[in-house]
C-alpha cells in the first residue's frame, strides 16, 4: 500500500544521528531502518506529522537509549502521553534470605495441606449425604453400578493380593526361622507369622495395593468424564454426581476391602505354613494347632476392623482427585499420580494411629 503525498517520510543518516522529515505515521513506519539504524540521536525538526503509531515507535527508541530532538509542543505532548501509556515491566521482587524462603515454602505447604484436608472432609460429607439419601430413597441408588465396581475393585484384585500375601508369608517364615533358630525357639515362628499377618501386614499391604490400583482408576475414570464435560451433562439432566459417581465407587471399596484383607490373611498363613514345613519341619497339622491355640482372635478383629476406614479414605481421595481434573490431559496425569501418593500416605498414617489406639486400649 502506497502512502499519500502528504505522508511522505524522508530519512537521512548522519553518523550516529538520524534525521527524519515529513510524516511519521503508521503508513510510513516501514521505511524506517530496523531499531533506528543504531542511531543515538534522532532529529525530528523536519517532522510535519506524527500519529500514535509513530509516537509509540519513538517512545520505544527513547527507552532503548536514543535521544529525541526537534519535536514541537503538540508532538512532544503526544510522545509523552504515549510513553506514559506504554506498560512498564514489573520490577523483579527482591531476593529473600534463605531462612525466609524456607519459612515461606513451609508455610505454603502447610496451607496447601490444610486446604487438602478441608476438601477431603467436604467429599467425605458428600459421600455420607449421598448414602443417607440412598437409604431414604432406595430407588435412586444404582445397584448395577455398585456390583460393577465391586467386581472391578475387588474380584479383579484377588490374584495380585493373594500372590503378594503368599510371598510375604514365605519371607516372614524364612527370616523368622533364621533368627529364632539361634535361640532354639523355632516353634514360635507360627506366632510370629500369625500376629504379623493377621494384625498388620495382611490388611496394610492389601490397602496399599488397592490404593495404588483403585485410587488411580477412580481418578482416571471420573477425571476423563469431567474432561468430556459428562459431569456437567449429568447436572443438566438433573442427576446428582455424588449419587451416580461417588457413592457406588466408595461403597464398593468399603464392601470389598475387608474381603480382600481376609484373602490376604489366608494366603499369607498358607505361605508361612509351607515355608515353615520346608525350612523348620513344622508340619501343617502342628502349624494349624499352634495357630488356633496360641493366636487370639483379637488379632483378626483388629486387622479387619481397619479395612472399612482404609477403603473409605482411599475412595474419597480418589474421587476428590478425579473431580479436581481440569480440561487437559496433563491435569489428568498429575491428579492420578497425586491420588496414588496421597492414598498410600493416608493409609500408612491411619494404620499408625490405629496401632497406637489399640495399644492404649489393650487389644
Amino acid at each position: 500500500m502506497t502512502a499519500a503525498p502528504d505522508q511522505d517520510l524522508t530519512v537521512r543518516a548522519d553518523g550516529d544521528a538520524l534525521h527524519l522529515g515529513g510524516a511519521l505515521t503508521v503508513w510510513t513506519l516501514p521505511r524506517l531502518p530496523q531499531d533506528g539504524g543504531g542511531a543515538t540521536r534522532i532529529d525530528l525538526s523536519g517532522l510535519t506529522r506524527l500519529d500514535t503509531a509513530g509516537a509509540w515507535h519513538l517512545a520505544r527508541l527513547r527507552a532503548e537509549g536514543a535521544r529525541i530532538d526537534g519535536l514541537d509542543e503538540a508532538q512532544q505532548a503526544l510522545l509523552d502521553t504515549v510513553t506514559k501509556a506504554v506498560p512498564q515491566p514489573e520490577p523483579a521482587p527482591p531476593a529473600m534470605a534463605r531462612w525466609r524462603a524456607a519459612l515461606d515454602a513451609t508455610g505454603r505447604r502447610v496451607v496447601r495441606a490444610g486446604v487438602f484436608l478441608r476438601e477431603i472432609c467436604e467429599y467425605l460429607g458428600r459421600f455420607l449425604a449421598a448414602l443417607a439419601r440412598a437409604i431414604r430413597h432406595p430407588r435412586d441408588f444404582r445397584l448395577t453400578s455398585l456390583v460393577h465396581h465391586c467386581q472391578e475393585t475387588g474380584l479383579r484384585a484377588v490374584p495380585i493380593v493373594a500372590l503378594m500375601s503368599f510371598l510375604i508369608g514365605v519371607v516372614l517364615a524364612f527370616q523368622g526361622a533364621a533368627q529364632l533358630s539361634q535361640f532354639g525357639a523355632e516353634i514360635f515362628v507360627v506366632e510370629l507369622i500369625a500376629i504379623s499377618i493377621l494384625r498388620e501386614l495382611g490388611i496394610l499391604l492389601t490397602a496399599i495395593i488397592v490404593a495404588g490400583r483403585t485410587a488411580s482408576a477412580l481418578t482416571a475414570s471420573i477425571g476423563s468424564m469431567k474432561m468430556r464435560e459428562e459431569i456437567d451433562a449429568m447436572r443438566t439432566l438433573g442427576m446428582d454426581p455424588d449419587m451416580v459417581l461417588i457413592l457406588p465407587r466408595v461403597l464398593a471399596l468399603i464392601i470389598t476391602l475387608p474381603i480382600l484383607g481376609l484373602v490376604a490373611n489366608v494366603s499369607g498363613l498358607v505361605g508361612g505354613a509351607i515355608m515353615s514345613w520346608i525350612e523348620l519341619g513344622i508340619s501343617p497339622s502342628m502349624f494349624r494347632y499352634r495357630l488356633i491355640s496360641e493366636t487370639s482372635v483379637d488379632h483378626v478383629i483388629v486387622g479387619l476392623s481397619k479395612a472399612p476406614v482404609f477403603a473409605l479414605v482411599i475412595g474419597v481421595i480418589g474421587c476428590h482427585a478425579g473431580m479436581k481434573v481440569g480440561k487437559d490431559a496433563e491435569s489428568l496425569g498429575a491428579q492420578t499420580s497425586t491420588a496414588v501418593v496421597n492414598a498410600i500416605f493416608a493409609v500408612i498414617v491411619i494404620d499408625a494411629l490405629f496401632s497406637v489406639f489399640f495399644a492404649k486400649v489393650g487389644l
